[in-house]
């Protein structure tokens, strides 16, 4: 992005920013919906913060940390970042092996890692996955959100079960009655009120991890900076920093999409370096964007601009310092009613109708459902995108293999043929097979008119079927190269071996 993008987007936040302020009821529903995400953050922050072997406290101010950064420095207002579980799921097995005192380290140096990422343009990247493995992403991503909140209400008392129920009535119904209200605020409020009133004892957020207020102080570094530290924590940055941002980068084009708003994926990139390294010095771990809050925020909550983060931050720091007690006492079941709907309505189920299976190319189908089933198997998002990926890249180099089309003509003393189509490492293999080498007269001219050069795999083959024809004493002329390809082919020909 250039100098006078990064501006101009820059100037249309501010301009966003100031028109909520100057508006009474876009304020409200800015505030009301970073409400609801900081609350929805808690339980799902605490959680992760077990998988990364960290305490809760430490992954909550880190959250913080994260969600005011972003708000200020991110490129895609209303996405919500904090300490995700897939970056959890990265630094758990290092914390696990040599100690929590090496995550400091791992984090500032993913971060900084992060930030050359976003200031090379790597970010660009991004459009190269296919929508087939968004679909998968999207659709995994509702079933981990599912699944993940089933404990808190499979196996419990019938008491859960009928506050479950009550929030899903609330969640569903309410929106009918009443819009300028989030359904989710006030089914946290209602829920939390009558097991408070009525004395209920069911499992709350202080279940999850201890929940003591105040603020830690700032993250100490207890490992010397040699050769030896960085052998342990570089695998961890490197993870921490690809599996990061490819899941804000994924997080922030759905946001794009669901509210036809473009983003800046550079800006995001470096943003996320900085917080994460602020949130490594205070709080002490890293963090994502987190899909399933940013859904909350944006769908429920129907925010659209920075003002609703900015609030989700300032109320998470409040529950967290002043009012930890109180939000302690919030049941989990209602949290996990919530999270349950978002996991719902987060899955693209067009997708999954058999009408549109039974219109889709095989190919796209088995890329989408090879990125969810990885991705639920592994719980790493990262991991089955780059799956995805991979296969759909596979698959679409199979396809165009086999779009190469060579025409054969032969007047008098002199065969053409006419070459159509891409050449690369797949489809050279196939012109290779297109030509008549025992019988050709004694000229061949070989017309790249139509087809290009893209790589050296293809003047390899190039250079094959000239030594082919040589064995028959056939001379071969190569025409109609374009300027590039043209260079291209005289600084390789002959000299591949």
């Amino acid at each position: 992005m250039s100098k006078t993008e990064t501006m101009s987007a820059g100037q249309t936040d501010d301009i966003r920013v100031s028109h909520v302020l100057r508006s009474p009821k876009l304020l409200t529903r800015e505030t009301l919906a970073g409400v609801i995400t900081a609350l929805a953050l808690i339980p799902e922050v605490i959680s992760f913060s077990v998988i990364a072997g960290v305490d809760p406290k430490v992954s909550l101010i880190a959250s913080v940390v994260l969600c005011l950064t972003l708000s200020l420095l991110g490129g895609r207002p209303a996405m919500v970042t904090a300490a995700a579980g897939s970056v959890a799921l990265v630094i758990g097995p290092m914390v696990h092996t040599h100690g929590v005192e090496y995550i400091l380290p791992a984090v500032v140096l993913g971060g900084v890692i992060q930030i050359l990422f976003g200031l090379a343009g790597l970010a660009r990247m991004m459009r190269y996955i296919p929508r087939s493995v968004m679909l998968g992403f999207v659709n995994a991503l509702g079933v981990l959100i599912f699944f993940a909140q089933v404990p808190h209400v499979w196996g419990q008392s019938p008491l859960v079960w009928g506050l479950f129920a009550a929030t899903l009535v609330i969640v569903l119904l309410l929106p009918r009655i009443v819009k300028s209200i989030p359904s989710p605020l006030v089914a946290i409020v209602a829920v939390t009120a009558a097991a408070l009133l009525l004395g209920w004892r069911v499992p709350n957020v202080a279940d999850e991890g201890p929940m003591s207020a105040g603020l830690p102080s700032f993250t100490q570094l207890l490992v010397p900076l040699n050769l030896n530290t960085l052998q342990i924590v570089w695998p961890t940055a490197l993870s921490v920093a690809f599996v990061g941002l490819m899941e804000s980068l994924l997080t922030a084009k759905l946001v794009d999409d669901i509210t036809d708003t473009p983003s800046s994926k550079r800006r995001e990139s470096w943003g996320l370096g900085i917080a994460n390294i602020l949130a490594g010095f205070y709080g002490g771990i890293a963090g994502c964007a987190m899909i399933g809050q940013t859904i909350v925020n944006v769908e429920m909550g129907k925010a659209r601009s920075r003002v609703s983060t900015v609030v989700a931050g300032l109320v998470l720091l409040l529950l967290v310092t002043g009012l930890s007690t109180l939000m302690a006492q919030i049941p989990m079941v209602v949290l996990a009613g919530i999270m349950m709907v978002v996991a719902v309505k987060t899955v693209n189920w067009h997708s999954l109708q058999p009408a549109t299976l039974k219109r889709m190319p095989w190919s796209e189908t088995t890329v989408m459902v090879l990125t969810v089933a990885i991705t639920v198997w592994t719980s790493n998002l990262a991991l089955g995108v780059l799956a995805g990926v991979i296969v759909a890249m596979m698959l679409f180099a199979r396809r165009i293999a086999h779009v190469i089309r060579a025409e054969r003509e032969v007047m008098g003393e002199v065969a053409t043929y006419t070459v159509r189509g891409p050449l690369f490492f797949a489809s050279s293999n196939d012109l290779f097979e297109h030509f008549d080498y025992a019988h050709d007269p004694k000229t061949v001219v070989i017309d790249l008119t139509h087809a290009q050069i893209w790589d050296a795999s293809s003047v390899a083959a190039l250079d094959g079927i000239v030594h082919r024809y040589g064995r028959y004493g056939v001379q071969v002329e190569i025409i109609g190269l374009d300027g590039r390809s043209g260079e291209f082919h005289e600084r390789l020909s002959g000299k591949l071996g």
